[in-house]
């Protein structure tokens, strides 16, 4: 009878261990489908910015214009008619800002490396952070899931930078090693304080949603994400495994798209 017992609490044991690891993979399953719905939300949201607001507001600078021909001669009116035009730039380089942050067009047109320059160029002046950047350039394309989940860490990484780290300089390496990429944001900042580091390493609500993310994208990838700190700054590290396979031809347009997106 004891054996009895003790195989059905056994075999019971083994059925709810089962449940838990089968709820944790559709969980899991879950947050991967959410980042990537999250994602084309985002390409969506900054198509639509660029193709509607976007084109709205230059048609506007374009009456704009017509007004200052208009009333050239009355400076009361010109005056005001200057001021919508102020605002009008304003406004489009805000538009432009936003769409480009949302869902850079280089990713999709010629792939990380090159958004990743014209982004970091964008963070250091909007930032005021000087940024030392090394971004390997490959002649093959990455694969397209890996470029998106690389440019999400740089740019939560970059923002963590700008709003905790306190610091005016800042590097970042972009390699390809061996079968892997490796992607190293680092701050010269003030550091994470050692209670909350040990947080950080561990998966609970005080890892904060920003970091939770890059987790869940490197993990669907099978990468991992390392982070040191002390006195001295916080490097975040992103390392990626890469199989055979998917690739694409470059293109040499950055510099072009890069100006347009930050006027």
């Amino acid at each position: 009878m004891w054996v009895a017992k003790h195989f059905r609490l056994s075999r019971a044991y083994t059925e709810l261990e089962k449940s838990a690891a089968d709820r944790a993979a559709e969980l899991q399953d879950l947050s991967h489908r959410l980042l990537r719905v999250q994602d084309e939300e985002r390409r969506k949201l900054s198509r639509d910015l660029h193709d509607t607001t976007g084109q709205t507001l230059a048609a506007l600078k374009m009456a704009v214009s017509r007004l200052q021909e208009t009333y050239k001669e009355t400076s009361a009116a010109l005056a005001i008619v200057s001021e919508v035009e102020q605002l009008a730039d304003q406004a489009i380089g805000e538009i432009r800002t936003m769409s480009y942050l949302l869902h850079p067009p280089l990713l999709d047109e010629v792939g990380f490396a090159s958004a990743a320059e014209c982004y970091i160029e964008g963070f250091a002046r909007r930032s005021g952070i000087s940024v030392q950047a090394e971004i390997a350039k490959s002649r093959e394309r990455l694969p397209r899931n890996v470029e998106i989940a690389l440019f999400r860490v740089l740019q939560e990484s970059l923002t963590n930078v700008h709003r905790h780290s306190g610091a005016s300089d800042a590097s970042i390496r972009f390699q390809h090693a061996g079968d892997a990429v490796i992607l190293e944001v680092q701050d010269f900042g003030k550091g994470i304080p050692e209670e909350r580091l040990r947080l950080l390493h561990g998966v609970n609500k005080e890892t904060g949603v920003g970091l939770a993310g890059m987790r869940e994208r490197l993990h669907e990838l099978d990468g991992k994400l390392e982070i040191e700190s002390d006195c001295r700054g916080t490097s975040m590290r992103a390392i990626v495994p890469l199989a055979p396979g998917t690739t694409a031809a470059p293109s040499e347009i950055r510099r072009t798209v890069c100006a347009s997106a930050f006027p």
